[in-house]
């Protein structure tokens, strides 16, 4: 495995392969580096660079939980890049890993070559912010990868229609490690009081800013159809507040594409191609 420390003492994982051009790809909010294991074969001759934030998969957890937020997670990215020497990247962000895209943007946009945001804008949807909630922190019930897998195609049929069920248990094996008590999160439970104790200080501060800095840089927008994060209102003012942006919908994909997907490949390959 492969670290580097931060400048506040943390060890974070990260993978890198592959030589090209550079893109970054930062997962969701509970997620790790595995999850753009779907999207690696589609990325030959590009170097492909996922890391998990503290706090998430192979990283150091951070005693201080409130260090689980998007401006210290976005500053780790940056310290990544400088890790490895790269003036700038593409990112790809899914959910959690657009809000930071974004918050680089404000911050770093010189290190910013493009962006692909998956599931994800300025404005997030009440009732798929309750949704993640329901589950954060939250220990899985299933013993193994078998049952975790029918769970999750159970749990996310509405959303995912008609997606077989040897998908869900490779997401199943993404999302959880087997220990000898059953599985259990790839992360801090402690994130969860994060978030909360975060959204009680009511310092929510304005994305709408952050995303209209991406409005010199290659910014592409993957939504699944049936999302519950991403309103089509929200794209639609994304698209007024960007004249450059593209954007993609993906029919039968909630919250979030895999990126597995045609139109998926076929918008984040036009946002590389223009980086």
């Amino acid at each position: 495995m492969t670290f580097f420390t931060t400048t506040d003492g943390r060890n974070i994982y990260f993978n890198d392969t592959g030589s090209g051009q550079p893109v970054l790809c930062l997962a969701g909010l509970t997620r790790c580096s595995r999850d753009f294991s779907f999207l690696a074969p589609h990325l030959t001759g590009m170097r492909m660079i996922t890391m998990d934030y503290r706090g998430r998969g192979n990283s150091d957890r951070d005693p201080d939980y409130m260090n689980y937020n998007i401006f210290r997670e976005s500053h780790d990215a940056i310290e990544l890049l400088d890790h490895l020497g790269l003036e700038k990247a593409t990112v790809i962000g899914t959910s959690r890993g657009g809000l930071i895209a974004m918050a680089l943007a404000a911050s770093h946009p010189e290190r910013l070559s493009a962006v692909v945001l998956n599931d994800v804008g300025p404005v997030l949807k009440l009732s798929g912010i309750a949704k993640i909630m329901d589950y954060v922190g939250k220990q899985p019930v299933s013993k193994n990868y078998d049952e975790a897998a029918n769970v999750l195609q159970q749990f996310m049929e509405p959303t995912f229609p008609g997606v077989p069920l040897e998908r869900w248990r490779q997401q199943a094996e993404i999302q959880y490690e087997q220990t000898g008590d059953g599985l259990a999160m790839r992360y801090d439970p402690a994130l969860r009081t994060a978030l909360l104790e975060q959204a009680a200080t009511g310092a929510v501060p304005d994305m709408w800013m952050f995303f209209e800095a991406l409005r010199d840089t290659p910014t592409g927008v993957i939504r699944g159809e049936n999302s519950d994060i991403l309103g089509k209102e929200t794209l639609t003012e994304m698209h007024k507040r960007h004249p450059g942006l593209i954007s993609a919908e993906i029919p039968d994909r909630g919250h979030a594409p895999f990126l597995d997907e045609p139109q998926s490949l076929d918008l984040i390959h036009k946002i590389l191609d223009a980086a």
